[in-house]
C-alpha cells in the first residue's frame, strides 16, 4: 500500500458514517460523527465512478473553495479523503437551513430576525467576494443554520473565481428563481452583482414567506420579474437590449412592488430596491449593503442563539446536480410541486485529473 492510500485510510477511519440526509445523482450526504470526540459532522460522498469523465469541475471547485475560504458564515471543511472511486468531504454538521425556516408556518419571526439572517448572509458573501469568488447558486436551502443559530453559506459547486474583467463565464448558473435578468438575457461577462440579486430575492422571500419570483421557464421568469417590477427602460438599464439572448417579453407598467414588503419598514424596502435594481452596475456590493441604514436602525438584529428554528430535523434534501435538472419539490402551500431549477455550467475540461492533492 502506498503512502497516499495509507493516509486516506487513516483519514477515513477517523469518521463514522450514519444515516443519509441528502442525495443527488453524483453525491450523497450522510450524518456522521468523529470517532474520537463524538462531534457530529456531515460527510458528502462524491461518486466519481458515476461521472462519465471522472471527477467533474463542480466537485473540484467545491473542494478548492472550501479549502481556501474560512469564515464564521461559511460552512467549514474539516477533512477530505478518498475511498475507491469516491471522494469524501467532511463538513461541519448544520441541522437546518433557511428554506426550512421560511416554510415552517409554525414559526413566527420578526423583522429583527430577518435582519439577523440577512446580516449573516451578507457577511459571508462579502468575505467570498473579497477573496475573488462568485458563489453563483445562492438560495434559501444553500444557507444552512447551525445549532447555535449561525447562518453559513454552503454548496460551492457552481462557484467561480473572478477578477479579470474580460473573463467570459456561463450564464447557465443560479437557480432560476434567484437568477438575475442579465443572466436570463445571456450575459457572459458579469460580477458580484449576480449574487446580490439572489440575496435580494431571498430577502423578499423571508418577508413574504413564499418565493418572490417563481418562473417555470427562463421566459416565464423574465415575464414574472417584469410583471412585478415593470419592464426596464434604456435609461434604467443602459444597453440591456444588446445582451446576447435578449428578446422582447412584453411591456409591463412600473409597479411600486416594494409596497408588498412594507412590513419590513422603509429602510428594509430601500435595501431590497437597491439589491434588485435591473442594472447590475447600480446594485450595491455586499459591503455597501452591510453599511445600509437598515442594519443600524431599530430593531437591532436578533442574536443568532435567539433566532427561531424548526423543531424537526432537516429532511433529506436534493443536491446539485439534481437541482440543475429541476426536480420538483413540494410547494410551500402544499398545492403541487415547485421547481428550483438551475443549469450547471458547461463542463469545459471535464477530463480533469482524478487525483487531488489536499492540503
Amino acid at each position: 500500500m502506498d503512502l497516499a492510500a495509507r493516509e486516506n485510510g487513516q483519514r477515513a477511519e477517523r469518521w463514522n458514517k450514519g444515516i443519509k440526509i441528502g442525495e443527488g445523482t453524483f453525491a450523497n450526504v450522510y450524518k456522521g460523527t468523529e470517532k474520537a470526540t463524538g462531534r457530529k459532522v456531515a460527510i458528502k460522498k462524491i461518486k466519481v465512478g458515476e461521472m462519465k469523465d471522472g471527477l467533474d469541475m463542480t466537485a473540484l471547485r467545491e473542494v478548492k473553495f472550501l479549502q481556501e475560504l474560512h469564515h464564521p458564515n461559511i460552512i467549514a471543511l474539516l477533512d477530505v479523503f478518498s475511498v475507491k472511486q469516491n471522494v469524501n468531504l467532511v463538513l461541519e454538521f448544520l441541522d437546518t437551513d433557511l428554506e426550512a425556516v421560511i416554510r415552517d408556518k409554525a414559526l413566527i419571526f420578526q423583522n429583527a430576525d430577518i435582519k439577523s439572517w440577512m446580516a449573516m448572509s451578507l457577511r459571508g458573501l462579502e468575505y467570498i467576494h473579497r477573496h475573488g469568488v462568485l458563489h453563483r447558486d445562492l438560495k434559501p436551502n444553500n444557507l444552512l443554520i447551525s445549532a447555535n443559530g449561525e447562518l453559513k453559506i454552503a454548496d460551492f459547486g457552481l462557484a467561480r473565481e473572478f477578477g479579470d474583467a474580460g473573463s467570459k463565464m456561463t450564464c447557465q448558473v443560479i437557480t432560476r428563481w434567484y437568477r438575475p435578468p442579465e443572466l436570463l438575457f445571456g450575459s457572459r461577462f458579469y460580477s458580484t452583482a449576480v449574487d446580490m440579486w439572489s440575496i435580494g430575492t431571498i430577502f423578499v422571500e423571508l418577508i413574504l414567506r413564499v418565493p418572490f419570483l417563481a418562473g417555470e421557464t427562463d421566459i416565464d421568469q423574465l415575464k414574472k420579474t417584469f410583471h412585478a417590477m415593470g419592464t426596464p427602460t434604456e435609461q434604467e438599464w443602459p444597453g440591456y437590449t444588446k445582451l446576447p439572448d435578449y428578446h422582447d417579453v412584453g411591456a409591463y407598467p412600473k409597479n411600486p412592488w416594494w409596497n408588498m414588503i412594507s412590513s419590513i419598514g422603509k429602510e428594509g424596502q430601500d435595501l431590497a430596491r437597491d439589491m434588485l435594481k435591473f442594472d447590475p452596475l447600480t446594485r450595491p456590493s455586499a459591503k455597501q449593503a452591510l453599511q445600509h441604514r437598515f442594519f443600524s436602525s431599530y430593531p437591532r438584529p436578533t442574536a443568532p442563539k435567539a433566532l427561531p428554528k424548526p423543531l424537526a430535523e432537516l429532511r433529506p434534501r436534493e443536491l446539485a446536480p439534481d437541482e440543475t435538472k429541476g426536480k420538483p419539490l413540494l410547494a410551500p402551500s402544499g398545492n403541487g410541486p415547485m421547481k428550483r431549477k438551475a443549469e450547471s455550467p458547461q463542463a469545459a475540461g471535464r477530463n480533469v485529473a482524478r487525483k487531488l492533492v489536499f492540503a
